[in-house]
């Protein structure tokens, strides 16, 4: 029980379809000792989707913690005078998130979160969800890359064998196609 005595706030954005992904971190950290304390985005409040209506999530949400997730600015405001959160992860972290983040934007609750966290010189640990982090988005991502107190998940694809459909062709057509390997 690595974090027992811990306290996490665990912030969900609006990446809606990686939802269901961000439920198993929050449990394996209760395994490990810790005290969740949910929050979530205002998208995830209002916005249904094919991958899940707003009472889906907050009942899974619900169900994994046993708590009520925090919804509005100022039932999280008190997180940082107080000093409640030894951590906020914010999984999954969109990349509207970030940017906002990376922009000192603070309109939503889990930026709330991580604006106290990071005036306290707490860990805020990002787990990113973005189609375009290195295009548009790189740049927040080298200004949070350079914050004291701001750690990622390691970046990777969770579907890295997957291609979208014709995004991507197999490399022997490739090859074909430039003429540079023989037949």
């Amino acid at each position: 029980m690595r974090l027992s005595g811990k306290t996490i706030g665990f912030a969900l954005a609006g990446s809606h379809c990686t939802l269901e992904e961000a439920i198993d971190p929050i449990c394996r950290l209760q395994e490990e000792g810790a005290e969740i304390v949910p929050i979530v985005s205002n998208t995830i409040l209002t916005t249904a989707t094919r991958f899940g209506t707003p009472e889906k999530w907050l009942s899974a949400i619900v169900d994994a913690t046993g708590k009520q997730p925090l919804k509005t600015i100022p039932e999280v405001e008190p997180l940082g005078p107080q000093k409640l959160l030894d951590a906020v992860v914010i999984c999954p972290c969109t990349g509207s998130t970030l940017a906002r983040l990376a922009n000192a934007i603070i309109d939503s609750p889990v930026l709330m979160a991580a604006k106290a966290q990071l005036r306290n010189q707490r860990p805020v640990v990002l787990a990113i969800t973005s189609n375009d982090i290195l295009g548009l988005n790189a740049r927040n991502l080298g200004t949070l890359l350079a914050v004291k107190n701001v750690y990622f998940v390691p970046f990777g694809h969770p579907k890295s064998m997957v291609c979208k459909p014709g995004a991507c062709a197999p490399w022997p057509k490739l090859a074909r196609d430039r003429n540079s390997i023989p037949h």
